[in-house]
């Protein structure tokens, strides 16, 4: 389909659903497209109530000039998805659910769209001290080789490891929400911008100057408060 026939993000939706869902109690919008940060590439992310369903599904579609992802739920079932997210400290449902614009169901989405925000407000459960030193033995064991490695190649792989693991130390020994892939940035940027983009070139003086030093002294900094690397006297499930 041409560029010239494509519909817009909230007809396309609202299309889709008239033909794939038209008995269903509530649908909406989310994702990128409501954010005002959708590119040439984003896709459509529609969330469906219908209370036919038993069981959630998740599909994906090409149509009115679209890629569309569809979220199919009953009234129950997608709490199983909100506290899934909320342990793994990412609320993929939930913040699709607190920020999509409604197409259908209003007062049926309501009380679930008021139930994402308060658990987005709450923020993640707070890691004990026993995931903070796991998460800090990993993150060691991944510097130690990134600070030996003499292979370009697999340098590259273990800086990619450390800029997740540590992304996600700062954002949960801050009881932030963590995200994957461009997620993690945005949630860095919304936790500390100055800290976010400090991140980020830190990082890339590696990729484009193989520069170790700065990776090394802001992995450091970030361990720091919580006792600095550790290796000696760790173990995991000991008897």
């Amino acid at each position: 389909m041409s560029k010239r026939k494509k519909l817009s993000p909230v007809d396309a939706a609202t299309e889709f659903v008239k033909k794939h869902h038209p008995d269903c109690q509530a649908a909406l919008l989310a994702g990128s497209v409501i954010r005002g940060e959708s590119t040439e590439t984003s896709d459509l992310d529609i969330v469906i109530f219908d209370e036919r369903f038993k069981t959630s599904y998740r599909e994906s579609l090409v149509e009115f000039g679209w890629s569309i992802e569809v979220f199919v739920h009953n009234s129950t079932s997608y709490t199983k998805f909100f506290n899934e997210d909320t342990e793994r400290a990412r609320p993929s449902m939930p913040r699709m659910v607190m920020e999509g614009k409604i197409l259908k169901g209003e007062s049926f989405l309501a009380p679930i769209k008021k139930e994402a925000e308060e658990l987005i407000k709450e923020g993640p459960k707070r890691w004990s001290e026993e995931e903070i030193k796991m998460k800090r033995y990993f993150i060691t064991d991944a510097l130690d080789d990134f600070i030996g490695c003499k292979n370009r190649a697999e340098g590259l792989f273990i800086a990619s490891s450390l800029m997740s693991l540590a992304g996600e130390f700062v954002l949960r020994t801050n009881n932030q929400w963590v995200g994957s892939s461009k997620w993690m940035m945005r949630t860095l940027k919304e936790y500390d911008s100055r800290f976010a983009n400090h991140f980020i070139q830190t990082f890339e003086s590696y990729y484009k100057l193989n520069d170790k030093e700065k990776i090394i002294t802001l992995v450091d900094r970030v361990l720091e408060p919580y006792g600095g690397r550790l290796f000696d006297g760790f173990s995991i499930g000991k008897e």
